[in-house]
């Protein structure tokens, strides 16, 4: 999660959306007349982290009220790596961690795009992407700045970017 924290907003709304799940999941694993009709493992215990769950996505929507473009905070390097690790303890304790690598897909496909772009202008000293990976993705090169897209192709469904309609300026380099 700490690589995708680079722009106002992006790394919160797949934590909630991971949170969210996961506390979905919690709460079907911990109750037993729940796991036994969709034939999942019961975990007892589980079902207490779906409050933890629902509090990151309630903390969630109040930070991105204060991180939406222009942001006022920011999250920082101490809760990207702290939500990621709860999400993580979650889905080892709910043992669902397969379905972690499905849910946290957007993260592992932005450490890959930060990997190949490094490896790329370190050995070839050219950039595979024109800005920061993944992340940007569609530019407009009208005047001295220019007008990116906040929203990912694989980020689209997220609900909160369509109702807002985010998009933010970007110096142009």
């Amino acid at each position: 999660m700490n690589l995708t924290d680079g722009l106002d907003g992006l790394a919160i709304v797949p934590v909630m959306v991971a949170a969210a799940s996961f506390g979905m999941i919690s709460y079907l694993s911990g109750n037993a007349v729940f796991a036994d009709y969709l034939q999942i493992h019961y975990v007892a215990g589980t079902g207490e982290l779906a409050v933890l769950c629902g509090a990151v996505l309630g903390a969630g929507l109040g930070f991105l009220w204060f991180n939406a473009p222009p942001a006022s905070i920011f999250m920082g390097d101490t809760g990207s790596l702290a939500l990621g690790g709860m999400i993580g303890a979650v889905a080892v304790a709910t043992k669902h961690g397969i379905v972690l690598a499905v849910i946290g897909g957007l993260f592992v496909l932005e450490a890959v795009s930060v990997i190949v772009q490094v490896v790329s202008f370190k050995l070839t000293g050219k950039r595979v992407f024109k800005m920061r990976p993944i992340i940007i993705i569609s530019s407009n090169s009208a005047g001295p700045s220019r007008r990116s897209s906040f929203v990912s192709g694989s980020f689209r469904w997220c609900w909160p970017w369509r109702a807002f309609n985010v998009e933010i300026e970007v110096a142009a380099s």
